[in-house]
């Protein structure tokens, strides 16, 4: 009989950049990759949810393979396991999926491979294998974090877990490879764009520190990554005029997208901006999430970051 207790995470998606905080802001939001795992002979996972086909597959399944490279790594036996996995987060939408997916295999390698790891190990390993903070750390901590990587060490700080402001994602139909948009992007900057990004940067921590919805138009704006990414985000152009219109207070990609998210008035008429959604995008195949800021990681049931 197994030693190992079972154990049961749920793991946030979220929203990188924000607009100009490219690598380095993110907000964690309520849709959620939930999974639920025990020690088995063999591996297994039964998926509901969204992709549920792809989120169920056992070969090029990102959860596993970082779950078995770190014990393999840690010198620990590699205990077979079985999930039961309920997935919320779109994958390839910039939506931080694979975040949440490599955090997944963190703590899973962490308590079956009974190696020890402080949450700050555990959030250090999965940003190490990412590449980059901003999806990893607002998964982990929630709310809007703002993250720094030099080496191995990272920086996290995070705001914004209580505000009272809704948002909104549209979805396109096609998906967009992270790798993709990011060849878009030119090798320099104008000091002109740079300086402008440093301060919508701090005026959108100053937005959300400080409950100031109204600098989130200002705030979101970006000169590094969006204007360069309208070409594979078409919804971009269409969906940004949207900051003028009542009730939406801030227009930005999803991440490296083509997501598109909206942050929003609690007390708008949904219907409303669905609406205006909808005719602006101009996109029939258009699919829009309603969703909230959420907490981070839970680690059965309760707050782990």
């Amino acid at each position: 009989m197994s030693t190992f207790a079972p154990l049961n995470l749920s793991l946030p998606a979220t929203s990188a950049n924000l607009g100009p905080g490219f690598d380095t802001l993110g907000l964690a939001m309520a849709l959620y990759l939930t999974i639920d795992a025990e020690a088995a002979p063999e591996f297994s996972i039964q998926a509901t949810g969204r992709n549920a086909d792809l989120c169920a597959r056992l070969d090029r399944n990102l959860v596993f393979s970082t779950y078995r490279n770190i014990l393999q790594q840690s010198n620990q036996p590699i205990q077979p396991i079985r999930l039961i996995l309920h997935n919320e987060i779109p994958l390839g939408m910039g939506c931080g999926s694979s975040a949440s997916a490599l955090l997944a295999g963190v703590l899973l390698a962490n308590h079956f491979g009974n190696l020890g790891w402080s949450a700050e190990q555990i959030l250090t390993e999965a940003c190490r294998r990412e590449g980059h903070p901003d999806n990893v750390a607002a998964c982990w901590r929630g709310g809007m974090t703002i993250s720094s990587m030099t080496g191995s060490r990272v920086a996290t700080a995070t705001c914004g877990t209580n505000l009272n402001w809704n948002l909104m994602l549209a979805l396109p139909s096609a998906s967009l490879a992270t790798a993709k948009a990011r060849a878009l992007l030119p090798p320099t900057y104008t000091r002109a764009d740079a300086v402008t990004n440093i301060q919508n940067a701090a005026l959108l921590v100053a937005a959300f520190a400080q409950n100031r919805p109204e600098l989130l138009h200002t705030a979101m704006a970006d000169r590094l990554h969006q204007p360069y990414r309208k070409q594979a985000c078409p919804l971009l152009p269409r969906l940004l005029p949207l900051v003028d219109h009542p009730g939406v207070y801030g227009v930005a990609l999803s991440g490296a997208g083509p997501s598109i998210l909206l942050i929003t008035d609690s007390t708008a008429d949904k219907q409303s901006l669905v609406n205006a959604i909808r005719h602006a995008a101009s996109d029939p195949l258009l699919e829009i999430l309603q969703t909230t800021i959420a907490h981070g990681v839970t680690v059965n049931g309760a707050v782990a970051g």
